[in-house]
């Protein structure tokens, strides 16, 4: 069976986010196993416009991050500046790794991102929208499409 990784910075404490994935893990047991690793976000002063401050917050967490990813997997960094796709894209891109790996991670940074050698180290960057969202929004986000993108491999009639 297929093994994804959600590897992500920091947190949620807000119960509707925890349940809305919940909820989206608990459908994807039948396709996978889906599982999700915090990272220890790093504390920043009040002032966290300094900009030396957050690329050593970030350079800390990416390390924090290495240190967690499986051996011969396919690293995926979720940024603003990856490529989007459609849902049919998405679940044909996972299939055709999913060829390849036994593993895949999606990495999730802080609202202040990911540090740019780690982005530079995953094999993919994707990018879900051109707006903004929430770090911790991502994670129920990411496992409704990825949820969406197996329904679609499987003809289940959850997509339209």
């Amino acid at each position: 069976m297929p093994v994804i990784y959600l590897l992500h910075v920091g947190d949620a404490k807000e119960d509707y986010l925890l349940e809305a994935e919940k909820e989206y893990i608990k459908r994807l047991q039948p396709f996978c196993t889906y599982n999700t690793v915090a990272i220890k976000e790093e504390k920043l002063p009040e002032n966290e416009d300094n900009l030396i401050m957050v690329k050593k917050a970030l350079k800390n967490e990416a390390e924090r991050i290495r240190q967690r990813l499986p051996k011969r997997c396919f690293k995926v960094a979720l940024c603003v500046e990856g490529k989007r796709i459609t849902s049919e894209g998405f679940s044909a891109f996972l299939s055709e790794k999913f060829s390849c790996y036994s593993d895949i991670v999606f990495i999730i940074g802080s609202s202040h991102g990911l540090d740019e050698q780690l982005k530079n180290e995953c094999d993919f960057l994707l990018s879900v929208s051109d707006m903004t969202f929430p770090h911790r929004l991502m994670r129920p986000i990411l496992a409704e499409q990825i949820y969406r993108a197996y329904t679609i491999l499987t003809g289940k009639k959850y997509h339209k």
